[in-house]
């Protein structure tokens, strides 16, 4: 036998490499390498057939110390090809997610190529090798060879609110938006999260607040943000940290409508912390229609006793009750002066029961009695009482000698609201479980927050100037967007994995080019890589 590699014309002008045995003449295919186009790939194959044809050898005609090797597994060799891996070069980053920040219109933004790239730059290593932007400069030096300055960095993020970047990229993002949902923003969705900080030192944005990550005296900001129902970005703002979250909505709302002059109004949707007298007067107001949680064990005890007298037999029944004419005193600040006001609505409360929720409220109103029983034998001070939820149990007894004791009455009263929850609107065209159904997408608002500081780990902040820690946020936003886009054009072509984001993501980084004398030629795609270049580009 006698092998050799055979360089094969095709008539469509390709060329196969191919490892032939050559018998009386004839030749015989041992085994096909690969089919060139071009001469790179000619190069490529003819080195793997090179090496190819070693192991075949070797094994046709293996001398005493091969077999040795083999027994004694006393040495181990691995077996090259003539290209170095400086010669692949990453391309999935930009290939993907390079495109989809284009598709979502990010490079039409009045910026200089130099700064445009960093801006994209940034924010495709945010999705893909989330941390600190340091590791960017790394990263571009080796894998791209591209040299950036970490000086050079931070100047940009210290630019990007003096040249109103933030705006111009809201902008395109919200068009994106606005596009894909058939130019239709009929319901927004509004939510608050905290991140918090490394430093302990304060200022006027990073403050000590209630923190929802549990992270206590740790300064932080508050950012608020605005979806759609199915979680695509809209808008947010940055707030400090110690802002209580209810005073947000007017202001991002009046900030969202100044950005993009809104003529259809859509239904504001949020959560129960936005349900203060003066949103739902500047709301009612400015002609928005809303759909905000009620705290149903917080209410005036005759709509309470009204509630309580419902009949829930299982978690399918809904119970709807008008509230006609209420008054709602609020405060408003007219030329720096709060001015008392009074404005007359009518709502729609829904309720809705859940025997999964029942077990919860119960399970949490019989831990909160066991500590104050705890704390009755100890006698209960006024700061027991601070945010503690047993406190609505609880009369004083005496008014000179303060002395604290169990209610039986309110006990009982508590116990007849186990599992209802409450959704107030002004918008009576829709019907109860379209409330509902509203208020639940919610979720998709709270999926946001969690990718942007899982999948993105936008939190900690390590940023100390208010300019870097907006242009981080600013980052962040847009990299939420292009994941939100990604997900998007899988679902649109029904590509779907068994596996997680995060190794989807690992995947999109092994798509590599051969930089073969300046020149780069793809390496093909796997079939997974293959599905996922489809959906982006078709």
């Amino acid at each position: 036998m006698s092998l050799h590699i055979r360089e094969k014309k095709n008539s469509s002008g390709s060329i196969s490499i191919q490892i032939v045995d050559r018998r009386n003449r004839k030749y015989k295919v041992i085994e096909t390498i690969g089919c060139a186009k071009n001469e790179i790939e000619l190069r490529f194959y003819v080195d793997i057939a090179k090496s190819r044809l070693k192991e075949l050898n070797k094994k046709l005609y293996p001398n005493l110390l091969d077999i040795l090797d083999e027994e004694n597994k006393t040495k181990k060799q691995l077996n090259f090809i003539n290209i170095s891996n400086n010669a692949l070069i990453p391309i999935g980053d930009e290939l993907i997610y390079g495109e989809l920040f284009n598709q979502i219109g990010c490079n039409e933004i009045n910026l200089d190529y130099k700064k445009y790239s960093l801006f994209k730059s940034l924010v495709i290593s945010r999705l893909l090798y989330p941390g600190s932007k340091l590791y960017l400069i790394d990263y571009m030096k080796y894998f791209k060879k591209e040299e950036i300055d970490k000086n050079k960095i931070y100047r940009f993020l210290d630019t990007i609110y003096k040249e109103d970047i933030k705006s111009k990229i809201e902008e395109c993002v919200f068009n994106h938006t606005k596009k894909i949902m058939d130019n239709q923003i009929i319901v927004t969705f509004y939510d608050v999260t905290t991140l918090y900080f490394e430093s302990e030192s304060e200022d006027d944005l990073r403050r000590i607040g209630f923190s929802k990550e549990g992270k206590l005296a740790r300064p932080q900001i508050q950012l608020g943000l605005f979806t759609t129902l199915e979680g695509y970005p809209l808008s947010y703002e940055v707030y400090e940290g110690n802002k209580y979250e209810g005073h947000t909505l007017i202001d991002i709302l009046q900030n969202f409508q100044i950005k993009f002059n809104i003529k259809n109004k859509p239904i504001v949707v949020a959560d129960r912390g936005m349900l203060t007298n003066a949103n739902i007067a500047y709301l009612e107001n400015n002609n928005y229609k809303y759909i905000l949680a009620y705290k149903i064990k917080n209410i005036d005890n005759k709509l309470k006793e009204q509630i309580a007298n419902l009949t829930f037999i299982s978690d399918s029944v809904i119970h709807t009750i008008n509230i006609n004419n209420k008054e709602i005193n609020y405060i408003e600040k007219v030329n720096d002066k709060n001015i008392k006001k009074t404005i007359v609505v009518n709502q729609k409360l829904i309720l809705s029961y859940s025997s999964k929720r029942a077990k919860k409220d119960k399970y949490t109103r019989v831990k909160a009695l066991e500590k104050i029983e705890a704390k009755l034998n100890k006698n209960i001070t006024k700061s027991d009482l601070k945010l503690s939820y047993y406190a609505k149990y609880l009369d004083v007894e005496d008014k000179c000698n303060v002395k604290y004791k169990l209610n039986p009455d309110k006990i009982i009263q508590d116990e007849k609201l186990d599992g209802i929850k409450g959704f107030v609107t002004n918008d009576f065209t829709l019907n109860p479980n379209d409330v509902i159904a509203h208020y639940q997408n919610q979720y998709e608002v709270e999926r946001a927050f969690r990718i942007s500081k899982t999948d993105l780990k936008i939190r900690p902040i390590y940023h100390r100037l208010e300019t870097r820690i907006k242009a981080h946020i600013l980052i962040s936003f847009v990299s939420y967007s292009v994941y939100k886009e990604f997900e998007r054009k899988l679902k649109l072509h029904n590509v779907n994995f068994n596996f997680s984001q995060k190794l989807l993501r690992d995947i999109i980084k092994h798509m590599f080019a051969i930089n073969y004398n300046g020149t780069l030629s793809y390496l093909k795609f796997d079939d997974i890589q293959q599905q996922v270049f489809n959906a982006i580009y078709s």
